[in-house]
């Protein structure tokens, strides 16, 4: 039994120091992809297609529902209301640091991404490069993939110039955009637009910190 005891606390040690390697792996990546990434968010923010060209209402809109600590947090939130397991950052890092993403293990990965993206990347240059490669769902013309695009292809006009229940309709879809329809109307797609509306009117609170659904804001 000793013996047993032994070689599984041995198991679990050699686990551990992959998981640890494994997410360090990921730190590591995102450093050595940082130069590159820096200058592919450059040119998005200098395109206008950066955070700060969402509007200041609509910016602010987006962050209190995705990730509400975005601007002070370093790539994990572990308590903010709402929040969920995952920030914008490590949602960039699923998509910039993987051809194909697996949860389980590959959230280790991610997370260690998101941490060295925080450390050499500015949070503009990391919300452009998450804006940029949202994917957003079926338009008229297929797949839709980038805010920025989605705005163009449904509204016709950029998200600075939506009103805010056009704009709050694109920001509902990101939960779980193959679910929804934003070219024809769509009663479950509508239900999400009104409990984020009542969030940013301050008419209700998540329910807690993985009330990414926002249950706390049913009628």
């Amino acid at each position: 039994m000793i013996r047993i005891l032994k070689y599984a606390g041995i198991v679990c040690a050699l686990v551990f120091i992959g998981l640890v390697g494994y997410g360090a792996k990921g730190y590591w990546d995102a450093l050595s992809d940082a130069e590159g990434l820096r200058a592919r968010a450059d040119a998005v923010i200098a395109q206008g297609r950066g955070g700060e060209s969402l509007g200041k209402t609509h910016r602010a809109i987006l962050l209190a529902v995705e990730d509400p600590s975005f601007p002070t947090h370093s790539g994990v939130d572990f308590s903010t209301p709402g929040a969920g397991l995952t920030t914008i950052t490590q949602s960039a890092a699923k998509r910039l640091a993987f051809d194909q993403f697996h949860s389980g293990i590959g959230k280790i990965r991610q997370t260690g991404y998101a941490l060295g993206l925080e450390s050499r990347l500015s949070k503009q240059q990391i919300l452009a490069l998450w804006l940029e490669t949202l994917e957003m769902g079926n338009g008229p013309n297929g797949w839709i993939v980038g805010f920025y695009p989605a705005s163009a292809t449904i509204y016709g006009r950029p998200p600075a110039e939506l009103t805010d229940a056009e704009f709050i309709r694109l920001v509902a879809v990101l939960i779980a955009p193959a679910s929804y329809d934003l070219v024809r109307s769509d009663a479950k797609l509508d239900e999400r637009a009104g409990r984020i509306q009542r969030l940013v009117a301050g008419a209700c609170a998540p329910a807690g910190f993985s009330d990414v659904w926002l249950e706390g804001c049913r009628k």
